[in-house]
């Protein structure tokens, strides 16, 4: 009786920290499991083996930031049955995603002796506004069970269970006091997406917006009350320019304060 074929999987990066990466490689005893039931057919982070595709699933972290790169994610999509974002890079363009709002040339010439050998874009953008996503799973870094979650989704044939509503509902599980209206940090809990555990909220500080925006976040109203509670607008702006700078709901509210 011939083996049933493993389902290849392959794992990419384009402008990224591989923070994302390594949450695959930190699921230490559930990636015993995971290497049994799947074949990994690219993944140079772990290992210099290279099987060709099609792949059954690719999970893609980083930001496109170069022309190179925006070529190249065509070539990963066409290979892959399922194409899967992880992380803040490749769901709303990363950290880098800064330089977005500033003109980049400028960066280019301050930082490089010679600039005309740097070859990039002007914007570092999500993996979904180039191609078709299947699924995005976000965090900076991921969460190493969300991940396991939608890998064992994707080889299924099921839809991925991960929550969509924000951080404060996972400080409610916890029992923690709410430090928005208490002691008062600023707290992107409300409009930022669960995933982290409440981890910066466990220890008395305001969340960072680390799994970017919330399904049907409301910023607006977040913002309005910081403002009537003395928070300057120039504050307001670099809140909401962290890791998911660019994810559109952050995005729009921090221009709308924006001088």
């Amino acid at each position: 009786m011939a083996q049933k074929r493993k389902p290849k999987v392959a794992v990419w990066k384009f402008a990224s920290c591989d923070g994302c990466q390594l949450s695959l490689l930190d699921c230490e005893d559930e990636l015993l499991a995971i290497v049994e039931a799947i074949q990994i057919a690219y993944f140079p982070e772990a290992t210099r083996a290279v099987v060709r595709g099609p792949y059954d699933l690719s999970l893609v972290e980083g930001s496109i930031t170069t022309p190179h790169d925006a070529e190249r994610i065509h070539q990963v999509r066409r290979s892959s049955k399922f194409l899967v974002t992880i992380g803040a890079c490749a769901t709303a363009g990363g950290i880098q995603a800064l330089r977005n709002f500033k003109n980049v040339h400028e960066f280019v010439a301050g930082v490089y002796a010679t600039p005309s050998y740097i070859e990039t874009l002007a914007k570092s953008t999500a993996i979904a506004d180039h191609i078709f996503v299947d699924f995005q799973l976000r965090g900076c870094p991921i969460n190493k069970h969300q991940l396991l979650e939608v890998i064992s989704a994707y080889l299924n044939g099921r839809k991925p269970n991960i929550p969509t509503y924000s951080v404060c509902m996972e400080c409610k599980q916890k029992g923690l006091v709410c430090g928005l209206v208490t002691h008062g940090p600023p707290c992107l809990g409300p409009v930022t997406q669960a995933g982290c555990g409440a981890l910066c909220p466990s220890y008395h500080r305001g969340c960072f917006g680390c799994f970017g925006p919330k399904e049907t976040p409301n910023p607006s109203s977040l913002s309005e009350w910081w403002l009537k509670n003395g928070m300057k607008r120039d504050d307001l702006v670099r809140l909401y320019r962290s890791f998911n700078a660019y994810a559109d709901p952050f995005r729009k509210e921090s221009e709308a304060h924006e001088k």
